[in-house]
């Protein structure tokens, strides 16, 4: 009764069938590392927030690599904007996802070492994409700010490419290393993303809060990768019990008779 199993259509049916259940379980499992990989980043973002705010150099000193646990932290400094030396990170959006610069400055400290602070986002409304745009001024002397401590920015994780030649004072990715080459001086491990004080007529927009990522969605795609690999064995089994059911009734009717229209052959 199961012997259509052997035909060409079925073998390949179970063949597509052994293909996609393994593929689709596997793909729930990346779904669902994901799902794990995205609450873990809700949860660092939560906690770095809600965390008091401390002096930058408790967490970051010249060389050092801002950690996943440090990354968000609310952090403190006191010093004075060195404006002659600030450059702009070219190709970035602000809320609306208009492009424009990033403003970043050297925030000196009253130890003599550098801050990498990122002032926030301003238009690209220049001449022309070479000429440095123009940027509003920080305060004046001895400041104290308030910000969020970022790593240093890389081509793998940001998805930007370095350029070279690039139009004077202006950067693509924000690395303190090559920060500390070109004002030779010692700059602290990654930057901060300034959020006190706020500028006065707006501008440079300050960054936002960083976003909880929807690791909900990659739960329910986890789930239903799975059910559909649940599914696949369950409809090729309702398939092939149909297919046998036929073709056990065929059987008990046994062999067709001749139907009306089968020409009979003429009387002698």
């Amino acid at each position: 009764m199961y012997r259509f199993l052997l035909s060409r259509q079925w073998v390949t049916l179970t063949l597509v069938a052994l293909l996609l259940v393994p593929t689709m379980i596997a793909l729930g499992i990346w779904q669902m590392n994901r799902y794990e990989e995205r609450s873990a980043r809700n949860q660092l973002v939560t906690d770095a927030l809600a965390a008091d705010p401390v002096p930058v150099e408790e967490l970051a000193a010249p060389g050092h690599a801002v950690t996943r646990p440090e990354r968000y932290r609310t952090v403190t400094a006191t010093g004075r904007f060195d404006t002659d030396a600030e450059v702009v990170v070219r190709r970035r959006t602000n809320a609306d996802e208009e492009i424009g610069f990033h403003v970043l400055t050297p925030f000196v400290l009253d130890d003599g070492k550098v801050l990498l602070v990122n002032r926030g986002w301003i238009p690209s409304d220049g001449p022309s994409q070479t000429a440095f745009p123009k940027v509003p001024a920080p305060p004046v002397g001895e400041t104290t700010i308030t910000g969020r401590l970022m790593p240093d920015e890389t081509t793998e994780a940001s998805g930007i490419k370095e350029l070279e030649g690039l139009p004077d004072r202006q950067i693509m990715l924000i690395n303190s290393e090559r920060e500390a080459e070109r004002l030779h001086a010692d700059v602290l491990g990654g930057y901060v993303a300034q959020t006190a004080p706020e500028p006065e007529n707006g501008l440079p927009q300050q960054l936002g809060d960083p976003g909880k990522e929807n690791a909900a969605l990659n739960y329910a795609y986890a789930i239903q990768w799975w059910l559909f690999a649940a599914a696949v064995p369950v409809g090729w089994f309702v398939l092939a019990r149909r297919e046998a059911r036929e073709h056990a009734q065929k059987a008990e009717q046994g062999p067709d008779t001749e139907s009306s229209d089968t020409p009979r052959p003429a009387a002698v």
